[in-house]
Protein backbone atom coordinates (compact mmCIF):
# COMPACT_ATOMS: atom_id res chain seq x y z
CA UNK A 1 0.00 0.00 0.00
CA UNK A 2 1.65 3.51 -0.29
CA UNK A 3 2.61 5.86 2.13
CA UNK A 4 -0.07 8.14 0.83
CA UNK A 5 -2.77 5.74 1.61
CA UNK A 6 -1.65 4.55 4.30
CA UNK A 7 -1.74 8.16 5.69
CA UNK A 8 -5.07 9.06 4.47
CA UNK A 9 -6.72 5.68 6.69
CA UNK A 10 -5.05 7.23 9.68
CA UNK A 11 -6.48 10.93 8.59
CA UNK A 12 -9.87 10.35 6.90
CA UNK A 13 -10.90 6.50 8.25
CA UNK A 14 -13.79 7.66 11.10
CA UNK A 15 -16.16 5.97 13.22
CA UNK A 16 -19.69 7.14 13.13
CA UNK A 17 -19.61 7.59 16.85
CA UNK A 18 -16.70 10.27 16.50
CA UNK A 19 -18.94 12.45 15.86
CA UNK A 20 -22.20 13.30 18.07
CA UNK A 21 -24.89 14.50 16.21
CA UNK A 22 -25.09 17.54 18.69
CA UNK A 23 -21.45 18.53 17.09
CA UNK A 24 -23.30 18.10 13.26
CA UNK A 25 -26.38 19.88 14.70
CA UNK A 26 -24.06 22.73 15.45
CA UNK A 27 -21.87 22.96 12.54
CA UNK A 28 -24.65 22.59 10.10
CA UNK A 29 -26.76 25.52 11.84
CA UNK A 30 -23.00 27.83 12.07
CA UNK A 31 -22.95 27.03 8.43
CA UNK A 32 -26.42 26.82 7.25
CA UNK A 33 -26.12 23.86 4.92
CA UNK A 34 -28.84 21.72 4.11
CA UNK A 35 -29.25 17.92 3.99
CA UNK A 36 -30.86 16.14 1.39
CA UNK A 37 -30.96 12.06 1.23
CA UNK A 38 -32.15 10.21 -1.62
CA UNK A 39 -33.26 6.49 -1.66
CA UNK A 40 -33.18 4.73 -5.17
CA UNK A 41 -35.79 2.36 -5.36
CA UNK A 42 -37.22 -0.66 -7.89
CA UNK A 43 -39.19 -3.31 -5.93
CA UNK A 44 -38.90 -2.20 -2.42
CA UNK A 45 -41.91 -2.23 -1.21
CA UNK A 46 -41.00 -5.11 2.45
CA UNK A 47 -37.96 -2.26 3.60
CA UNK A 48 -38.35 0.67 2.14
CA UNK A 49 -41.00 2.35 4.73
CA UNK A 50 -38.59 1.19 8.06
CA UNK A 51 -35.70 3.51 6.43
CA UNK A 52 -38.12 6.07 6.04
CA UNK A 53 -39.85 6.40 8.84
CA UNK A 54 -35.98 5.44 10.83
CA UNK A 55 -34.87 8.57 8.89
CA UNK A 56 -37.83 11.07 10.11
CA UNK A 57 -38.12 9.82 13.85
CA UNK A 58 -34.21 10.12 13.95
CA UNK A 59 -33.66 12.93 12.13
CA UNK A 60 -36.00 14.84 10.64
CA UNK A 61 -37.98 16.21 13.92
CA UNK A 62 -37.15 19.92 15.91
CA UNK A 63 -34.90 18.59 18.04
CA UNK A 64 -32.60 16.69 16.05
CA UNK A 65 -33.31 18.74 12.17
CA UNK A 66 -30.02 16.94 10.59
CA UNK A 67 -31.87 16.29 7.42
CA UNK A 68 -33.96 18.89 5.46
CA UNK A 69 -35.63 16.51 2.60
CA UNK A 70 -35.59 12.90 1.86
CA UNK A 71 -36.93 11.61 -1.26
CA UNK A 72 -37.64 8.33 -2.71
CA UNK A 73 -36.71 8.15 -6.79
CA UNK A 74 -39.24 5.03 -8.01
CA UNK A 75 -37.35 3.52 -10.94
CA UNK A 76 -40.35 1.40 -12.14
CA UNK A 77 -41.57 -0.44 -9.22
CA UNK A 78 -44.12 -3.23 -9.67
CA UNK A 79 -44.88 -3.56 -6.06
CA UNK A 80 -46.20 -1.01 -3.64
CA UNK A 81 -42.64 0.67 -3.02
CA UNK A 82 -43.99 4.49 -3.88
CA UNK A 83 -46.89 3.92 -1.40
CA UNK A 84 -45.23 2.25 1.36
CA UNK A 85 -42.53 5.29 1.05
CA UNK A 86 -45.24 8.03 0.73
CA UNK A 87 -46.78 6.91 4.02
CA UNK A 88 -44.30 6.29 5.36
CA UNK A 89 -43.28 10.42 4.98
CA UNK A 90 -41.05 10.71 2.04
CA UNK A 91 -41.42 12.32 -1.03
CA UNK A 92 -41.98 9.90 -3.77
CA UNK A 93 -40.97 10.89 -7.10
CA UNK A 94 -40.79 8.55 -10.45
CA UNK A 95 -37.80 8.37 -12.27
CA UNK A 96 -39.50 8.83 -15.68
CA UNK A 97 -41.43 12.66 -14.39
CA UNK A 98 -37.66 13.44 -13.77
CA UNK A 99 -36.54 15.33 -16.94
CA UNK A 100 -39.19 14.12 -19.15
CA UNK A 101 -37.15 15.66 -22.39
CA UNK A 102 -33.96 12.71 -21.95
CA UNK A 103 -35.79 9.27 -22.25
CA UNK A 104 -35.08 7.70 -19.34
CA UNK A 105 -32.88 4.83 -19.13
CA UNK A 106 -32.59 1.66 -16.74
CA UNK A 107 -30.22 1.48 -14.31
CA UNK A 108 -29.22 2.67 -10.76
CA UNK A 109 -26.86 5.72 -11.92
CA UNK A 110 -29.90 6.79 -14.31
CA UNK A 111 -31.96 7.72 -10.57
CA UNK A 112 -29.11 8.98 -8.58
CA UNK A 113 -28.43 10.87 -11.60
CA UNK A 114 -31.99 12.29 -12.28
CA UNK A 115 -32.19 13.07 -8.10
CA UNK A 116 -30.12 15.94 -8.35
CA UNK A 117 -32.84 18.11 -10.36
CA UNK A 118 -35.37 17.09 -7.58
CA UNK A 119 -33.29 17.55 -4.54
CA UNK A 120 -31.99 20.92 -3.25
CA UNK A 121 -29.59 19.98 -0.72
CA UNK A 122 -25.83 21.29 -0.29
CA UNK A 123 -24.77 17.44 0.91
CA UNK A 124 -26.53 14.67 -0.90
CA UNK A 125 -27.03 11.16 1.07
CA UNK A 126 -27.45 8.58 -0.99
CA UNK A 127 -28.50 5.08 0.68
CA UNK A 128 -29.69 1.90 -0.65
CA UNK A 129 -33.71 1.59 0.09
CA UNK A 130 -33.28 -2.79 0.30
CA UNK A 131 -31.37 -2.26 3.63
CA UNK A 132 -32.50 -4.10 6.47
CA UNK A 133 -32.69 -3.61 10.17
CA UNK A 134 -31.76 0.14 9.40
CA UNK A 135 -29.95 2.25 11.36
CA UNK A 136 -29.93 6.03 11.17
CA UNK A 137 -26.04 5.90 11.89
CA UNK A 138 -25.87 4.66 8.09
CA UNK A 139 -27.30 8.52 7.18
CA UNK A 140 -26.11 10.82 10.24
CA UNK A 141 -22.47 8.75 9.69
CA UNK A 142 -21.14 9.77 6.20
CA UNK A 143 -22.79 13.15 6.29
CA UNK A 144 -20.84 14.18 9.83
CA UNK A 145 -17.73 14.95 8.04
CA UNK A 146 -18.82 16.94 5.22
CA UNK A 147 -20.60 19.18 8.17
CA UNK A 148 -17.79 18.92 10.52
CA UNK A 149 -14.87 19.32 8.01
CA UNK A 150 -14.78 21.75 4.80
CA UNK A 151 -12.15 20.01 3.28
CA UNK A 152 -14.06 16.76 2.94
CA UNK A 153 -16.07 16.08 -0.48
CA UNK A 154 -16.67 12.44 -0.61
CA UNK A 155 -17.51 10.30 2.14
CA UNK A 156 -18.03 6.46 1.64
CA UNK A 157 -19.43 4.09 4.42
CA UNK A 158 -17.57 1.02 5.56
CA UNK A 159 -19.12 -1.79 7.62
CA UNK A 160 -19.29 -5.50 8.47
CA UNK A 161 -21.70 -8.00 5.72
CA UNK A 162 -22.29 -10.72 8.11
CA UNK A 163 -22.37 -14.20 6.78
CA UNK A 164 -25.84 -15.29 6.42
CA UNK A 165 -27.21 -18.79 7.50
CA UNK A 166 -31.09 -20.07 7.95
CA UNK A 167 -33.70 -18.15 7.05
CA UNK A 168 -31.86 -15.41 5.91
CA UNK A 169 -29.58 -17.53 4.04
CA UNK A 170 -32.65 -19.34 1.87
CA UNK A 171 -34.16 -15.55 1.43
CA UNK A 172 -30.64 -14.31 -0.17
CA UNK A 173 -29.60 -17.35 -1.67
CA UNK A 174 -26.10 -16.61 -0.25
CA UNK A 175 -25.06 -14.93 -3.46
CA UNK A 176 -23.29 -12.51 -3.22
CA UNK A 177 -21.87 -13.59 0.33
CA UNK A 178 -18.70 -11.63 1.62
CA UNK A 179 -15.24 -12.56 1.76
CA UNK A 180 -12.69 -12.12 4.46
CA UNK A 181 -11.00 -8.71 3.92
CA UNK A 182 -8.17 -7.87 7.17
CA UNK A 183 -9.56 -4.70 8.97
CA UNK A 184 -7.76 -1.35 8.52
CA UNK A 185 -7.04 -0.54 11.79
CA UNK A 186 -7.17 -2.23 15.49
CA UNK A 187 -10.40 -2.04 16.99
CA UNK A 188 -12.37 -0.51 13.94
CA UNK A 189 -15.28 -3.35 14.27
CA UNK A 190 -15.70 -2.79 17.61
CA UNK A 191 -15.09 -6.46 19.10
CA UNK A 192 -11.70 -7.39 20.54
CA UNK A 193 -8.84 -6.26 18.47
CA UNK A 194 -11.75 -5.46 15.56
CA UNK A 195 -13.85 -7.55 13.60
CA UNK A 196 -13.30 -8.26 9.91
CA UNK A 197 -14.77 -6.29 7.22
CA UNK A 198 -16.13 -7.44 4.75
CA UNK A 199 -17.15 -6.98 0.69
CA UNK A 200 -19.14 -8.88 -1.55
CA UNK A 201 -17.59 -11.07 -4.40
CA UNK A 202 -18.00 -8.24 -6.77
CA UNK A 203 -16.30 -5.78 -4.60
CA UNK A 204 -13.72 -8.86 -3.77
CA UNK A 205 -13.25 -10.08 -7.60
CA UNK A 206 -13.39 -7.29 -9.96
CA UNK A 207 -13.57 -3.73 -8.22
CA UNK A 208 -10.79 -4.20 -5.41
CA UNK A 209 -8.52 -5.39 -7.66
CA UNK A 210 -9.19 -3.02 -10.37
CA UNK A 211 -8.71 -0.01 -7.77
CA UNK A 212 -5.54 -1.31 -6.81
CA UNK A 213 -4.18 -1.55 -10.08
CA UNK A 214 -5.10 1.00 -11.74
CA UNK A 215 -5.99 3.39 -9.07
CA UNK A 216 -3.75 2.69 -5.97
CA UNK A 217 -4.83 5.59 -4.14
CA UNK A 218 -8.34 4.18 -3.49
CA UNK A 219 -6.73 0.76 -2.27
CA UNK A 220 -7.39 2.54 1.31
CA UNK A 221 -11.15 2.06 0.31
CA UNK A 222 -13.26 -0.51 2.41
CA UNK A 223 -16.38 -0.83 0.53
CA UNK A 224 -15.77 0.97 -3.23
CA UNK A 225 -18.91 -0.17 -4.10
CA UNK A 226 -21.24 0.43 -1.48
CA UNK A 227 -24.54 2.06 -1.96
CA UNK A 228 -24.09 4.28 1.02
CA UNK A 229 -22.38 7.60 0.32
CA UNK A 230 -22.66 11.41 0.26
CA UNK A 231 -21.10 14.28 -1.16
CA UNK A 232 -21.40 17.84 -1.83
CA UNK A 233 -23.94 18.63 -4.73
CA UNK A 234 -20.72 21.16 -5.76
CA UNK A 235 -19.05 18.11 -6.85
CA UNK A 236 -21.52 15.62 -7.60
CA UNK A 237 -22.93 18.17 -10.36
CA UNK A 238 -19.59 18.21 -12.18
CA UNK A 239 -19.30 14.36 -12.43
CA UNK A 240 -20.64 12.03 -15.49
CA UNK A 241 -22.96 9.53 -13.86
CA UNK A 242 -23.19 5.98 -15.85
CA UNK A 243 -26.68 4.44 -15.77
CA UNK A 244 -26.06 1.30 -14.55
CA UNK A 245 -24.13 -0.74 -11.87
CA UNK A 246 -20.99 1.28 -12.75
CA UNK A 247 -22.06 4.46 -11.15
CA UNK A 248 -20.43 3.49 -7.76
CA UNK A 249 -16.97 2.79 -9.24
CA UNK A 250 -17.46 5.48 -11.55
CA UNK A 251 -18.02 8.79 -8.47
CA UNK A 252 -15.50 7.04 -6.95
CA UNK A 253 -12.65 7.46 -9.38
CA UNK A 254 -14.17 10.36 -11.06
CA UNK A 255 -13.85 12.26 -7.58
CA UNK A 256 -10.69 11.13 -7.16
CA UNK A 257 -9.98 13.05 -9.70
CA UNK A 258 -11.78 15.88 -9.32
CA UNK A 259 -10.66 17.04 -5.68
CA UNK A 260 -7.92 14.63 -4.68
CA UNK A 261 -7.45 11.61 -2.00
CA UNK A 262 -7.53 14.00 1.14
CA UNK A 263 -11.14 15.55 -0.22
CA UNK A 264 -12.51 11.86 0.17
CA UNK A 265 -12.99 9.61 3.15
CA UNK A 266 -14.79 7.01 5.10
CA UNK A 267 -17.00 6.41 7.61
CA UNK A 268 -17.32 2.88 9.58
CA UNK A 269 -21.49 2.49 10.62
CA UNK A 270 -21.14 -0.51 11.84
CA UNK A 271 -23.55 -3.72 10.11
CA UNK A 272 -25.11 -3.82 6.42
CA UNK A 273 -28.21 -6.33 5.89
CA UNK A 274 -29.51 -6.34 2.62
CA UNK A 275 -31.36 -8.31 -0.28
CA UNK A 276 -28.07 -10.11 -2.34
CA UNK A 277 -28.24 -10.71 -6.29
CA UNK A 278 -28.49 -14.08 -7.92
CA UNK A 279 -25.23 -15.00 -9.51
CA UNK A 280 -25.86 -14.16 -12.74
CA UNK A 281 -27.25 -10.70 -11.46
CA UNK A 282 -23.99 -10.42 -10.51
CA UNK A 283 -22.13 -11.37 -13.34
CA UNK A 284 -23.82 -8.50 -15.14
CA UNK A 285 -22.52 -6.26 -12.41
CA UNK A 286 -19.11 -7.25 -12.52
CA UNK A 287 -19.35 -7.04 -16.42
CA UNK A 288 -20.54 -3.30 -16.21
CA UNK A 289 -18.08 -2.39 -13.59
CA UNK A 290 -15.50 -3.61 -15.61
CA UNK A 291 -16.26 -1.61 -18.44
CA UNK A 292 -16.63 1.80 -16.53
CA UNK A 293 -13.09 1.20 -15.32
CA UNK A 294 -12.00 0.49 -18.98
CA UNK A 295 -13.65 3.76 -20.03
CA UNK A 296 -11.92 5.59 -17.82
CA UNK A 297 -8.84 3.91 -18.35
CA UNK A 298 -9.34 4.53 -22.12
CA UNK A 299 -11.19 7.59 -22.52
CA UNK A 300 -11.71 6.84 -26.48
CA UNK A 301 -14.66 5.16 -28.52
CA UNK A 302 -15.40 1.81 -27.12
CA UNK A 303 -17.80 -0.95 -29.10
CA UNK A 304 -20.76 -1.71 -27.16
CA UNK A 305 -19.66 -5.27 -25.34
CA UNK A 306 -22.01 -7.73 -24.50
CA UNK A 307 -21.99 -10.69 -22.37
CA UNK A 308 -23.58 -14.23 -22.34
CA UNK A 309 -23.78 -15.93 -19.47
CA UNK A 310 -26.11 -19.71 -19.77
CA UNK A 311 -29.19 -20.87 -18.00
CA UNK A 312 -29.89 -24.80 -18.02
CA UNK A 313 -32.47 -25.75 -19.87
CA UNK A 314 -34.45 -28.83 -21.11
CA UNK A 315 -32.22 -29.66 -23.18
CA UNK A 316 -29.17 -28.29 -22.36
CA UNK A 317 -27.73 -25.18 -21.43
CA UNK A 318 -29.16 -21.96 -23.15
CA UNK A 319 -27.29 -19.29 -23.53
CA UNK A 320 -28.40 -15.54 -22.37
CA UNK A 321 -26.74 -12.56 -24.38
CA UNK A 322 -27.12 -9.06 -22.28
CA UNK A 323 -26.01 -5.71 -23.34
CA UNK A 324 -23.28 -3.52 -20.89
CA UNK A 325 -24.49 -0.79 -19.27
CA UNK A 326 -22.34 1.67 -21.60
CA UNK A 327 -24.12 4.83 -21.32
CA UNK A 328 -23.21 7.53 -19.21
CA UNK A 329 -25.01 11.41 -18.59
CA UNK A 330 -23.20 14.23 -18.74
CA UNK A 331 -22.58 16.58 -15.49
CA UNK A 332 -25.27 17.70 -14.15
CA UNK A 333 -24.47 20.99 -14.24
CA UNK A 334 -24.44 21.10 -18.08
CA UNK A 335 -28.74 20.85 -18.01
CA UNK A 336 -30.51 23.45 -18.98
CA UNK A 337 -33.54 22.50 -16.65
CA UNK A 338 -30.41 21.97 -13.52
CA UNK A 339 -29.55 25.45 -14.01
CA UNK A 340 -33.32 26.64 -14.13
CA UNK A 341 -33.91 24.36 -10.93
CA UNK A 342 -31.07 26.01 -9.10
CA UNK A 343 -31.89 29.45 -9.89
CA UNK A 344 -35.50 28.96 -8.57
Amino acid sequence: MLEEVERWLSRRSWAAAERPLDRMLAAKHRTGTTVSVVLPALDEEATVGAIVATVRRELMTDAVPLVDELVVVDSGSRDRTAEVAAEAGARVVHRDAILPRVPALPGKGEVLWRSLLVTSGDIVCFVDADLRDFDAGFVSGIVGPLLTDPDVAFVKAMYDRPFLDGADALLSDGADAPLPNADIREGAGGGPGGSALQGGRVTELVARPLLNLHWPQLAGVVQPLGGEYAARRSLLERLPFPVGYGVELALLVDSLHTVGLDALAQVDVGVRKHRHQDGQALGRMAAAIYRTAQSRLARGHLVRPELTQFERGEHGFVPRTYAVDTEERPPMREIEEYAVHRAA
